[in-house]
């Protein structure tokens, strides 16, 4: 759909930058505040959530925006930086109102995929068209768009008429998973759970990670168990775990038993180990080598855009099997120490091991302070026949130093300061 003058649809802008009078960018545009007052009459325009930097969310009046010609948005260049707060009667355009399934005075039903917005003779703009995309009939085809009066429109004014949520998803692809976490939990209940079901498996793994226990179970709680096992496969070993230990028994084991084998078995193994101590918090994939292995094939094992840094910062070497509980372990191939040594050397030619490393049974201060003495961001966990059954990352034992409640009451300061 094409921005004219004086009419703008959100699908434009949302995302978009925000700049100053003299071109210097504010932000970014997150969403819309509008008032919704009755099917009747068009929700006027508030203001806009501009995300700032660092993340912050903040709000900018309409009277403070001078243009939004070509999708372009330019403001007076004063913004106050206090974080954004809905307010009772407020809406957010993008969050609460894309999604819904609505319908027409002419017997038009579909789901609204886009929102437009024009500007009177005063300078106030209000939302005036509702685009709506109508139920493919055929597998795989889309169905019918409409470009629709807001007048004419039914359900939006509704706030118990089903809302979905791929539109709105698309407003949050760029997110980090920390930053995502955080939206779910400016949303209602109801809302937070159509997102979730959405999400991809792996993206949902990465957000349930950095919310609060009890939005992981209810989370988890309403995904089939089929795919709930899945989520938990696709999680960092610890994060499983202690999800898995929060919930009634029975139900842990139900997942466990649609788990993949490979990862039941180490989640069961994880399990059995006391809160605190090394072998709870470890995670049981690190980058584990034959000692063969040249330089060249540990690099590239460490660029896998899936490992944390921590766990890219060192591979574990070992005698077969390779795979955690390992063979003897030999020792730790920094990620320096790769960079300093052609490629074709071996790893088992650098390796250091004259560290009394933890047991699984090891006290969370006991790591804490291998790490701070070592001046490590990661070490190896190994039982008492010398195998490698693990590893502990810093942030693991950050997550148990901070206190309890800590993740919860960071993402709220993230979203209200």
């Amino acid at each position: 759909m094409s921005t004219t003058p004086g009419r703008v649809f959100l699908s434009r802008i949302v995302g978009q930058p925000v700049f100053d009078p003299a071109g210097d960018r504010v932000g970014k545009l997150r969403d819309l505040v509008v008032s919704v007052r009755s099917a009747g009459r068009r929700p006027r325009v508030l203001g806009l959530v501009v995300e700032v930097l660092g993340r912050r969310r903040v709000f900018l009046p309409m009277t403070r925006v001078t243009s939004l010609d070509g999708g372009q948005i330019i403001t007076t260049g004063v913004v106050n930086m206090r974080r954004f707060q809905q307010r009772h009667h407020e809406t957010l355009a993008v969050h609460e109102l894309f999604d819904r399934q609505v319908s027409s005075r002419d017997d038009v039903e579909g789901t609204v995929f886009d929102l437009g917005m024009e500007v009177d003779a005063r300078g106030d703009w209000y939302l005036s068209y509702v685009a709506v995309q109508e139920a493919g009939k055929r597998f795989g085809r889309r169905g019918t768009t409409h470009t629709l009066d807001w007048s004419d429109v039914v359900g939006l004014a509704d706030e118990d008429s089903v809302q979905g949520a791929r539109h709105l998803l698309k407003t949050m692809d760029e997110m980090r998973a920390t930053d995502l976490a955080g939206a779910l939990l400016e949303v209602t209940p109801k809302r937070r759970l159509e997102i979730a079901a959405e999400l991809g498996d792996e993206r949902l793994a990465d957000v349930l990670e950095e919310l609060p226990e009890r939005t992981q179970v209810e989370i988890l709680g309403v995904l089939d168990p089929t795919r709930a096992a899945v989520v938990l496969g696709e999680m960092n070993d610890d994060d499983a775990a202690d999800l898995l230990g929060s919930l009634p028994p029975a139900t842990a084991e139900q997942m466990l038993a649609r788990m993949r084998p490979d990862d039941a078995e180490d989640m069961r193994r994880l399990l059995t180990y006391e809160e605190g101590t090394a072998g709870s918090m470890m995670t049981t994939e690190p980058v584990v080598l034959a000692p063969d292995a040249t330089i060249a094939e540990a690099l590239a094992r460490v660029r896998e855009p899936d490992l944390i840094p921590a766990l890219a910062s060192m591979v574990y070497v070992c005698r077969a099997p390779v795979e955690t509980p390992t063979g003897r372990f030999l020792g730790v191939a920094h990620l320096q120490a790769l960079l300093r040594h052609p490629p074709s050397t071996l790893v088992g030619a650098i390796v250091d091991d004259d560290i009394e490393w933890p047991r699984p049974e090891s006290s969370l201060a006991d790591v804490a302070s291998l790490l701070a003495a070592y001046n490590l961001v990661a070490l190896p966990v190994t039982d008492d026949s010398h195998r490698l059954v693990g590893a502990v990352t810093i942030d693991d034992v950050l997550d148990h130093l901070l206190p309890e409640g800590w993740r919860e009451s960071s993402l709220e300061v993230m979203r209200h300061g």
